[in-house]
């Protein structure tokens, strides 16, 4: 039977490249304890220099193997690794793989060694910039990064296994649905042989609801795809946003009598197209998209944010800024954050890695192989709808995407694709027309199946401390355009660029190392435009009011607060200044008549002068009835500084993490938008801070991280600032439990 075990612990790093590192010679008292993911470099969150993590290091990870392994097939799994990685068993170079964004499996049967005799597994790593691999060669507008910065796992299987799955699905409604299930089998040992194909379909609650079998017979050495119908599945559950319903696909090999292995993936039924009359299609309903760019990278630690954090990113979009869809912008991303996206229903456009350069016949080679990669790893995804498989804002380049589109569909009968350009007579070979839009609207479509892909951005950058003035712009900004497209129904959608701030390069950004052209800073915090997204969901779901304010008395231009824009979903919105009504308003349908939930907008409020602390009320109603509201005061000094973690319990794999959140706030709790105050922070117990220390505030908040060790037990974090009081979180650091690959055997150490 198939084993997977975590690789992730008890790694040695050295930042620099020693000749000999591969071999099992070499003093490791300079090497550094690390666990993966890993970054190779932990830096500020701005200000610092991308040729910093621009250089060669080496991991080392000592291990053992029982004896039992001996006669199966041992495989090394990367899900990641920046850029080029150069793998090393026992001291023999075994593989490289080129290009940080995609997996890759390293087969070291032939290298290792059982009985609990020693085994060493070293990786040379190069994050060095490489002009022959995508998406290098020009300037890139985002940092890279270095390091093994996603999992790795050791997988043993039988030699007669299933390498990969590949479930779709036909003929889809809510009475019936076809499955098509195809399976990969391998038989790498040295004779024939004759096996059973079963395959059962699990419901949510681990029911079977349906399976097949079929018998087969492989050569040795060699390789087979084996399909299989599910012909109907009776009254399937249809994933969707709302309910993104997941069954498992359990392929079992069955040869002489016993199972050899067993390989399952979960999947959705549905079906998802982008149609010629330009609307988007979930299962046979019209679905207007509303999304964000999404980039993969994180403060301090980079591109490493270890499981926990890529699922925060998934809920952040969905829960918290109402999103239907996120393009992974520009290239395939974390397996966990895609995951994710499948368990909430968040549609995903996936693309190959690049951005606006093409290179010489090796590295299209090697943009063929990301995309191969690419959708063979991901196309179990109900979640993913489109494949993107022209480089971003690239030139035409006939010949290259006349292939990409072949190997995609080739590899993915069941999608279509698309290819973002922002020049509009760009060569038109896909099945989308996937645009970027920078002209301030929405332009006519040119082609019937049309998305915007990005918009907004480096027209409008904006911080989370600008003045008030230019959040409610940028804020405004996205509302707008998405009124536009929501007014165009020859139009699929708009993803906005972009959902968080991101590290760029010297040739991009503010000079500090970001663009602020996040919706959200790059702690994943809100501007005020990451409330008008959240004031597109159903208010079923979730009611809210947020005034398009600080409530200061001299931050706009001219002062006060008129007009006051209000975002909402709720029906109608009553804005109350010190027990005065300023009156009860309806969506302002006249400037914005297609969104789901325009803003409220009130004029000719004269900001209250000479009455102390005045304060704000908003009032949100449905059906005359009070849903929700929100009280905004003249700020006061600051008073106390607020502390929140976005999770109290964590593993104890040295590399799970959380967000530690803070804020300066006056005595009613409000955050001061314009406190730039240093925090520090203690730590006590078996974590580490990621981050900072001491922290000076922008836009009076900040976050780090809280880290584990190995080690379980009580992580407390004591922050102060200044003459504030000291405040303090308590996160529970638990016992790790999954089987991870053991540096020696019991009895051998």
């Amino acid at each position: 039977m198939r084993t997977v075990l975590n690789f992730n612990t008890e790694w040695l790093f050295i930042p620099s490249d020693i000749p000999g590192t591969e071999g099992p010679l070499v003093d490791e008292s300079q090497f550094l304890n690390v666990n993966l993911p890993h970054t190779n470099k932990i830096f500020p969150h701005h200000y610092f220099d991308e040729n910093e993590y621009r250089f060669v290091s080496w991991y080392r990870r000592h291990f053992a193997l029982p004896e039992e392994y001996r006669g199966k097939r041992i495989w090394v799994d990367f899900e990641g690794v920046m850029t080029v990685a150069q793998v090393y068993i026992n001291g023999v170079f075994v593989a490289e793989h080129k290009g940080g964004f995609t997996p890759f499996s390293v087969d070291i049967t032939d290298y290792v060694n059982y009985g609990g005799a020693s085994n060493l597994i070293a990786v040379r790593v190069d994050s060095s910039a490489r002009p022959d691999i995508p998406p290098e060669g020009y300037v890139v507008d985002y940092m890279q990064f270095g390091g093994i910065y996603r999992n790795v796992r050791l997988r043993i299987v039988d030699p007669l296994h299933i390498d990969w799955v590949f479930v779709t699905s036909s003929n889809v409604s809510r009475e019936a649905a076809c499955l098509r299930l195809l399976a990969h089998v391998v038989n790498a040992g040295a004779s024939p042989a004759d096996f059973n194909l079963k395959i059962e379909i699990l419901d949510a609650d681990g029911e079977s609801v349906a399976s097949t079998n079929k018998n087969a017979f492989i050569e040795p050495g060699r390789e087979m795809e084996l399909e299989q119908l599910i012909d109907p599945i009776e009254r399937p559950r249809l994933w969707d946003i709302d309910n993104p319903y997941l069954y498992v696909a359990q392929f079992t090999v069955i040869s002489q009598g016993r199972v050899v292995d067993q390989y399952s993936v979960r999947f959705g039924i549905r079906t998802a197209v982008f149609a010629e009359d330009g609307k988007f299609y979930l299962n046979g309903e019209p679905l207007k998209l509303r999304g964000l760019n999404r980039h993969q990278t994180y403060p301090y630690l980079g591109a490493a944010m270890p499981d926990r954090g890529q699922r925060k990113d998934a809920d952040i979009l969905r829960y918290e800024l109402g999103l239907n869809i996120v393009r992974t912008s520009h290239y395939p991303q974390a397996p966990a954050f895609l995951d994710r996206c499948d368990e909430i229903g968040l549609l995903v456009f996936e693309e190959i890695p690049g951005w606006q350069h093409i290179g010489n016949d090796a590295w299209k080679s090697i943009v063929k192989e990301n995309l191969r990669s690419m959708i063979i790893r991901d196309r179990n995804h109900p979640s993913i709808v489109l494949w993107g498989v022209r480089i971003n804002e690239s030139e035409d380049d006939h010949d290259l995407y006349l292939e990409t589109n072949r190997i995609a569909h080739e590899l993915d009968p069941s999608r279509q694709t698309g290819g973002v350009r922002n020049f509009r007579e760009s060569e038109f070979l896909e099945d989308v027309y996937t645009f970027n839009d920078f002209s301030g609207g929405i332009l006519e479509p040119n082609h019937p199946r049309y998305l915007v892909t990005e918009f907004g951005g480096h027209t409008f950058p904006t911080k989370s401390y600008d003045n008030e003035d230019r959040l409610i712009e940028h804020a405004k900004l996205h509302a707008s355009i998405q009124n536009a497209q929501y007014a165009r129904p020859d139009v699929a959608g708009a993803i906005g660029w972009c959902a968080f701030d991101y590290n760029t390069t010297i040739d991009f950004g503010s000079g500090d190392g970001i663009c602020y052209h996040g919706v959200c800073d790059i702690f994943r915090l809100p501007k005020f435009a990451a409330y008008f997204y959240r004031s597109q969901m159903d208010p079923k779901d979730a009611p809210m009011v947020f005034a398009v304010t600080h409530y200061t008395p001299g931050d706009r231009s001219g002062g006060g607060i008129d007009p006051l824009l209000v975002f909402s979903n709720c029906e109608e919105v009553e804005v109350v200044i010190d027990g005065e009504s300023q009156g009860i308003k309806l969506p302002n349908r006249e400037a914005y008549p297609s969104l789901p939930h325009p803003p409220f907008e009130f004029r000719g409020i004269s900001f209250p002068r000479g009455r102390g602390r005045s304060e704000i009320r908003v009032i949100g109603r449905i059906g005359g009835v009070e849903v929700t509201s929100q009280t905004i005061r003249l700020a006061g000094p600051p008073a106390r500084l607020a502390l929140r973690v976005d999770d109290e319990s964590l593993i104890a794999d040295g590399t799970d993490c959380t967000r530690l959140v803070f804020e300066v706030q006056d005595v009613n709790g409000q955050r001061l938008p314009y406190a730039s105050l240093p925090v520090s922070f203690e730590l006590d117990g078996p974590g580490e801070l990621i981050g900072e220390n001491p922290f000076c505030t922008e836009a009076g908040r900040g976050a780090v991280y809280v880290r584990t060790t190995r080690e379980p037990g009580e992580i407390r974090v004591r922050a102060k600032c200044g003459v504030l009081p000291p405040v303090s979180v308590t996160i529970r650091s638990m016992p790790m439990v999954e089987p991870i690959v053991p540096e020696t055997l019991a009895g051998n150490a």
